[in-house]
């Protein structure tokens, strides 16, 4: 039966790569948290904490920044403009906070999009197993010589509609596992734009 060959797409475990992160489903390594160090060789930000809120221009122009929305060289031409002038004690500061402003930023928004990875890909683990429990329940009823046409119908269809979204769901955990690098790899463009223009 087709529908029952569908299903058999289903792998039998949707298999982390990682038994230490068994909900991520992503080929990339799982890195829970950022550091500092990998990004950034500009001064230290153990003291900047949640001032860099404090100043009313770097509170604006964080979120511009971070948007995936905003061009990368718009991002650096509006960090240049922002360290233009003062010397190079303020230039020194005013790029320490701009910089954890961002890695405060994009590290949240990367946190918030592994967790909903991890969501998604739980999910389909239930569906997985939902979708092999119908197909047993399936054979069931086909293998009974006065089985119900009617519930075989329905329960084919059921199968045939959620291996479909298993299926759709897959694709797009592939997508969206580039994600939180596509983050890492915002936040060290950014970090080195700030760096050349504090110099």
């Amino acid at each position: 039966m087709v529908l029952c060959g569908l299903a058999a797409a289903v792998p039998s475990s949707v298999l982390a790569f990682d038994p230490r992160y068994p909900d991520w489903p992503c080929v990339q390594a799982k890195v829970p948290e950022l550091s500092v160090g990998t990004v950034w060789d500009g001064p230290s930000i153990a003291d900047v904490g949640n001032s860099w809120r404090d100043d009313p221009k770097i509170r604006d122009l964080v979120p511009r920044l971070a948007a995936r929305r905003t061009p990368l060289d718009a991002a650096e031409k509006a960090i240049a403009d922002f360290m233009a002038g003062g010397n190079e004690t303020e230039k020194q500061s005013k790029g320490t906070k701009l910089f954890a402003g961002l890695f405060d930023t994009l590290g949240e928004e990367r946190s918030e999009v592994m967790s909903g990875i991890e969501r998604v890909s739980r999910n389909e683990k239930d569906l997985a197993e939902k979708i092999r429990s119908d197909v047993t329940a399936l054979h069931q009823l086909e293998d009974k010589p006065d089985g119900d046409q009617t519930k075989v119908t329905e329960l084919a269809s059921q199968v045939e509609w959620s291996t479909r979204i298993f299926e759709d769901r897959r694709k797009t955990i592939r997508y969206v596992c580039e994600a939180p690098t596509t983050i890492e790899q915002r936040l060290f463009a950014l970090a080195r734009a700030i760096r050349q223009n504090m110099d």
